[in-house]
């Protein structure tokens, strides 16, 4: 059970408020498991191999657009 009561704020503010809250962790404030630290290593090793096989938003959403209407 939630200790503060969010009914009151509409979808977008609730949002908004996860955005501010977010932000306003500092890096050093939120420790990484040893796991997600060897996953971040490992994307960061293939990062520059990953990104030659990327497609752009625009052609993935106009490929959804002619597959789904």
């Amino acid at each position: 059970m939630s200790s503060f009561d969010f009914s009151h704020l509409s979808p977008q503010q609730r949002l908004a408020l996860i955005g501010e809250l977010w932000e306003s962790l500092d890096a050093d404030s939120v420790a990484l498991s040893q796991a997600q630290k060897d996953e971040l290593d490992k994307r960061l090793m293939t990062l520059d191999e990953d990104i030659k096989h990327g497609r752009d938003a625009e052609d993935i959403i106009a490929d959804l657009k002619r597959r789904f209407g």
